[in-house]
């Protein structure tokens, strides 16, 4: 009697067998696609002349994709309205551009692609192609080229545009606020050159700005601008170096606020000479009225505290400065007033010992804070206070493995309340000498004085400086183990600080110099070398 194999049987041995088959056949997939897509033809074709269409189509041998066309891809001279370039979001065979403009006569355009055109698979990039054609009879070929550098940073890490306005009987400084170029291009990230092609022979103004929004307009509130003082005139041999800066904005206060009880806050833009602003409350003031302005340490604001509430719901203010006069009304609400706290900053062997209040300091009795060192000697010391700032510093001479205990006793400290300090002790200690790192410079090619040696951590912020009139030996002492880099600003007006530049009165910003070394300082060791600014 023959047994019959149950179907369910023969259909899994089937499965079985199936799936080892398709095991043996799978591939075991190629080498990663390392080519970029290719160039086959346009249409019409590149470097066409007498160009009237209103479409362009430029096909390549694989799928491919645009990566922030915003961003890479150029129109020059710019068009208005923009054209219309595709593939946005899926990928294809070709790039497809609808052009919606009146294209100029006799002119040449260059549509440059940058980095744009990847294939669609592994993003291989096409490098820097680019699409020419011209509503004339030729095409223009000349060329300029350049560099790219930030007034206050040792390395341009974004790409500027760089443009052309043309010197013809319409061109005004202010071109750069309302019109787009005539022609423009990126500075490249790793090398901060430029290079604009297929320019008309003719005399031009050279900008750089970083363009935020990529809409070839300067905005002054977030963008900064370069430009080459004199003409470029085309055809030029010359090479042009362009450094951006961040203007100085002028004084523009805002609608102030209630922020809290007796406080009002002031904000603004631009970088006033707080010196030289005064704030008035025109709203009748009651009997034994006093006021306090206080800036904030970290934002563009002013605090206005009051110690008496005026008879009013809202407080009427004038504020004026040399450039600016404006009336502006605070609307009060029910907040309740901070009760005096006095916290310390014991700073380090170089920085200043600091009181600060989160309410208006008024006075202080320096008979009543004491210094102490380790061996409780009393330290003599200096104190100082800064009513802007709302902070009182105590400076005195450190030595290196000490401690210190500073003591404010009560009513050393008074604010405009009237409420004084409990008893604040506070103690500093500080490093033995083998625990920090010393930097002794020679810095020679410092072109003229005075010059600010600037001693600055890997992201620009400045640690420590010194000024000089004629001397090139410095030495910074006391350091904490890490990385610096060292600049040198040429202070040409002698004023102690770096100046911006300024577009419209056709200021350059002052000369910031770097030494091209990063400095890894280590404990217990001195850094002493002669250095070379770069040209």
């Amino acid at each position: 009697m023959k047994k019959r194999i149950p179907g369910f049987v023969i259909v899994i041995v089937l499965l079985f067998t199936m799936v080892q088959c398709a095991k043996k056949g799978m591939p075991e997939g190629g080498p990663i696609d390392e080519e970029p897509p290719k160039f086959i033809k346009a249409n019409p074709e590149n470097y066409s002349i007498n160009f009237d269409k209103d479409e362009i189509r430029i096909y390549f041998d694989e799928y491919i994709k645009l990566e922030k066309p915003q961003q890479q891809i150029i129109v020059s001279p710019p068009m208005d309205p923009k054209p219309n370039i595709m593939p946005l979001g899926t990928a294809r065979k070709d790039i497809k551009i609808e052009i919606f403009d009146t294209l100029e006569e006799n002119t040449t355009y260059a549509i440059n692609f940058g980095r744009s055109i990847v294939d669609n698979n592994e993003s291989n990039p096409y490098d820097y192609f680019k699409y020419v054609f011209s509503t004339g009879d030729y095409i223009d070929s000349l060329m300029v080229k350049g560099t790219v550098e930030d007034a206050q940073l040792k390395e341009v890490s974004y790409p500027v545009s760089v443009m052309l306005y043309a010197m013809d009987t319409t061109y005004t400084d202010s071109i750069v606020y309302k019109e787009t170029p005539r022609y423009v291009t990126y500075s490249q990230d790793s090398t901060y050159t430029f290079s604009l092609e297929n320019l008309k022979a003719g005399t031009y103004k050279m900008v750089g700005i970083l363009d935020n929004n990529d809409n070839y307009l300067y905005n002054p509130k977030k963008e900064k601008i370069g430009f080459i003082a004199g003409n470029v005139t085309i055809p030029t041999d010359s090479t042009y170096e362009i450094t951006v800066f961040k203007e100085e904005l002028e004084f523009e206060p805002k609608r102030p606020t209630h922020f809290k009880g007796n406080q009002i806050l002031f904000g603004y833009e631009g970088s006033p000479n707080l010196d030289s602003l005064s704030l008035d409350l025109l709203t009748p003031k009651p009997e034994g009225f006093a006021s306090r302005l206080i800036k904030d340490a970290k934002t563009d604001s002013l605090y206005y505290w009051y110690n008496i509430k005026p008879e009013s719901d809202s407080l009427s203010f004038e504020i004026v400065t040399p450039t600016t006069r404006d009336t502006l009304l605070a609307r009060l609400t029910t907040l309740d007033r901070d009760s005096l706290l006095v916290s310390a900053e014991t700073g380090g062997i170089k920085e200043n010992f600091k009181f600060r209040a989160n309410t208006p300091i008024v006075d202080y009795e320096k008979e009543l804070i004491s210094i102490m060192d380790r061996d409780s000697s009393d330290v003599e010391f200096y104190a100082e206070f800064d009513p802007l700032k709302n902070v009182i510093e105590l400076a005195f001479e450190k030595t290196p493995e000490n401690n210190y205990q500073v003591t404010a006793l009560p009513g050393a400290i008074t604010d405009l309340f009237e409420e004084t300090n409990d008893t604040l002790v506070q103690t500093l200690r500080t490093k033995a000498t083998a625990e920090y790192g010393t930097i002794i410079l020679n810095v020679q090619n410092i072109e003229s004085y005075p010059v600010i040696i600037q001693l600055t951590d890997t992201n620009g912020e400045v640690i420590e400086e010194q000024y000089s009139e004629s001397e090139s030996n410095f030495t910074f002492r006391y350091l904490n183990p890490g990385k610096f880099l060292i600049r040198v600003i040429s202070d040409r007006n002698g004023n102690r600080k770096w100046d911006t530049g300024d577009y419209l009165k056709k200021r350059q910003p002052e000369q910031i110099k770097y030494f091209q070394d990063t400095l890894d300082i280590r404990a217990n060791w001195d850094w002493n070398e002669s250095i070379r600014l770069e040209d």
